[in-house]
């Protein structure tokens, strides 16, 4: 339930029009906020505040705010376009969540609203004197969070859809989605087990990518018609008529969990109900797909390498970060960290180091061959990464380095920068195992 209502947060989130929605409501419930002084009985207590002062106040909000929510509508389409032009389409849904573009255009917003029906209940005698003055706090509360959001955003706004921005989002959402699938690699399943015999196939009616997948859902139905579930798609997966979601087998396999066939007879199922609990759509999303992070930020390295940008300096930078996430990975996990099982008859296959190493490296290996440069750095991460990781990551590194070279060897056409590389190559190799 959790990782729905996160999912589905995340979704809102990437939503434009709702923060603003939200903070037009509040703002309408301060003008009637403030009427409630009067019934406060603080008349005596606070000073006279002249109505005519608030008014001013006030207009000059309503006739400012709404130039100023265009202006900041322009500058972050501007941006949203800037971020797919200059690194990927698919970083769209990460500069468009940006949290401070969306509260200050929610500020501007909020404002011009809070000042025109401040207005229309001032010029028609809605407060009385404790009212007056609570309006007026209000409105210079206002002006204070508006020039605060303003500030604030100006500085946000100059970096929002430029590269570095953007490749630092793509991160942040890759070593995010990294971190929750190396705490828990089966998604609180169970480890994958030989099917049995006469396994049956579930598939999808949609075409289009896995985002998500309902385990809680898939074990209330194991359990109910004891099942067990093996998932064979998992987020971020193609799937369509030709690629099964799961299999499915009526009985449960001895696992470690201790699973045991319930005594009441099992209800009839179908393919409906396991489907259902599958959201497939045609794009792909970061939240339950650490792959596709990776495969975006190759893509930036990718679209920095071609001709038309020759921007080796961006996929250096794009290769630190992919240095840096495979590190992460690669950190032990604590057995206290580590999630418990929770679906003990619904088993996940655990991603695939080498499939992680292949969307990350292969494509910026292919297209900065001919760059030393890029060449270089690549080795050189090779070289970090078998020294941080474990035996396979090792392995692994040592494999990619060796294509990465080969490649490179190709494209070079100056035998001294071959030399150079291939020198560098050696060191790679010669690591000692672990």
């Amino acid at each position: 339930m959790n990782d729905r209502l996160r999912f589905l947060f995340n979704r809102i989130s990437e939503r434009l029009w709702v923060k603003p929605l939200l903070s037009c409501v509040l703002s309408i419930l301060w003008v009637f906020v403030a009427k409630m002084a009067d019934y406060a009985g603080l008349a005596a207590l606070v000073p006279s505040i002249s109505p005519d002062s608030i008014e001013t106040l006030l207009s000059i909000i309503s006739s400012s705010m709404l130039v100023i929510a265009t202006f900041a509508v322009a500058s972050m389409v501007s941006a949203y376009a800037s971020a797919s032009s200059t690194a990927t389409p698919r970083t769209f849904t990460l500069v468009i969540s940006d949290d401070r573009s969306q509260n200050a255009l929610s500020a501007f917003i909020s404002a011009f609203i809070f000042s025109i029906v401040a207005l229309i209940a001032l010029q028609n005698g809605y407060y009385g004197k404790a009212g007056y003055f609570a309006l007026f706090i209000l409105t210079l509360l206002v002006f204070a969070i508006v020039i605060i959001t303003f500030v604030r955003w100006v500085d946000s706004i100059a970096r929002l859809g430029r590269l570095g921005s953007t490749v630092h989002k793509a991160e942040k959402a890759a070593a995010t989605a990294l971190q929750r699938r190396r705490c828990s690699p089966t998604l609180r399943g169970i480890a994958v087990t030989p099917l049995e015999p006469g396994a049956q196939a579930v598939f999808s009616d949609s075409i289009g990518y896995v985002q998500i997948v309902d385990l809680a859902a898939l074990q209330a139905l194991a359990e109910k018609s004891q099942l067990h579930i093996s998932l064979t798609s998992l987020p971020g997966n193609f799937v369509g008529p030709g690629r099964p979601l799961v299999q499915v087998t009526t009985e449960v396999p001895d696992t470690e969990s201790g699973a045991a066939p319930s005594d009441k007879d099992p209800e009839p199922w179908d393919d409906a109900e396991i489907a259902a609990a599958f959201r497939v759509q045609p794009e792909r999303t970061f939240d339950e797909d650490p792959r596709f992070g990776l495969i975006v930020l190759a893509e930036i390295a990718c679209r920095a390498l071609s001709p038309a940008v020759n921007d080796p300096g961006t996929a250096i930078d794009v290769i630190g970060s992919l240095v840096r996430l495979f590190a992460l990975w690669a950190t032990p996990v604590d057995d206290d960290e580590r999630c418990s099982t929770l679906y003990d008859r619904v088993s996940v296959p655990e991603l695939a180091l080498q499939d992680l190493f292949d969307d990350a490296f292969d494509p910026i290996a292919r297209d900065g061959a001919a760059n030393l440069e890029v060449a270089i750095r690549l080795q050189k991460a090779f070289e970090t990464l078998a020294a941080t990781g474990p035996g396979e990551m090792q392995q692994i590194s040592l494999e990619h380095g060796r294509r990465a070279l080969a490649r490179a060897e190709q494209a070079l056409r100056f035998e001294p920068d071959r030399l150079r590389l291939r020198q560098l190559a050696d060191r790679l190799r010669e690591a000692p195992p672990y």
